[in-house]
């Protein structure tokens, strides 16, 4: 009874010591000299529905084996961050906690070390979060101004106007366009030789009398 109890505790302890070796193992193999992720052995697990981002809502560059998230498009929101390589596992990154930073940038971020004690290379690596789309932009209905009332312009002058000067006509009243005066109408009759005849017995009526004058000093 002695033996088979021994035997049995024997057994029992070497199955407890392998067990503690492969956890140990296992813990050892995957490992990292960034304090910041969490190595986790095994395959990289799937974001949660609905949590899946795209490399391009991000700009990033690799350099080295390291990865470098410089912005966060706008609208994009970053709760995981998962980099794989190696043999035994992935780096899982989360912001805000275990001395990452909430916000980009976030630099030098890697995979765990292989099972050999050696930085493992960058196989790929992908983005849990959310992302929220732009309310579109109303578009505003263009804001008319009134019209303005139309002044009344002056009324333009033209070159051809003729402006009144000395050269032109003289109004003749009416009923002496002969020139004969008087103001009466005209009726056809010119009576200018009157003027003549009274202008000729004038000038006669003179004379006559310069004549007698002249006979009157000789005689005496």
């Amino acid at each position: 009874m002695r033996r088979r109890t021994f035997r049995g505790a024997v057994a029992v302890m070497a199955l407890t010591t392998a067990a503690l070796i492969g956890t140990a193992g296992s813990a050892l193999a995957c490992h990292s000299d960034d304090n910041r992720p969490h190595p986790t052995p095994g395959q990289a697990t799937p974001c949660a529905k609905g949590t899946d981002l795209k490399q391009s809502d991000v700009e990033f560059k690799i350099v080295k084996n390291r990865l470098n998230i410089s912005k966060v498009n706008e609208g994009v929101t970053v709760t995981r961050i998962v980099v794989v390589g190696g043999d035994d596992g992935f780096n899982d990154y989360t912001p805000g906690k275990q001395g990452l930073d909430k916000a980009a940038p976030w630099n030098d971020l890697r995979a765990p070390f292989s099972r050999n004690g050696h930085q493992a290379d960058l196989d790929h690596w992908y983005l849990c979060g959310k992302k929220t789309d732009k309310p579109t932009e109303t578009t505003k209905p263009p804001t008319t101004k009134p019209t303005e009332t139309t002044k009344p312009s002056a009324p333009a002058t033209s070159d051809t106007s003729v402006s009144p000067s000395s050269t032109a006509p003289a109004v003749v009243p009416a009923g002496n366009e002969s020139g004969t005066g008087g103001g009466l109408a005209n009726t056809g009759f010119d009576n200018m030789w009157l003027v003549w005849i009274a202008a000729l017995l004038i000038l006669g009526g003179g004379g006559l009398l310069a004549l007698l004058k002249f006979r009157r000093k000789a005689s005496e």
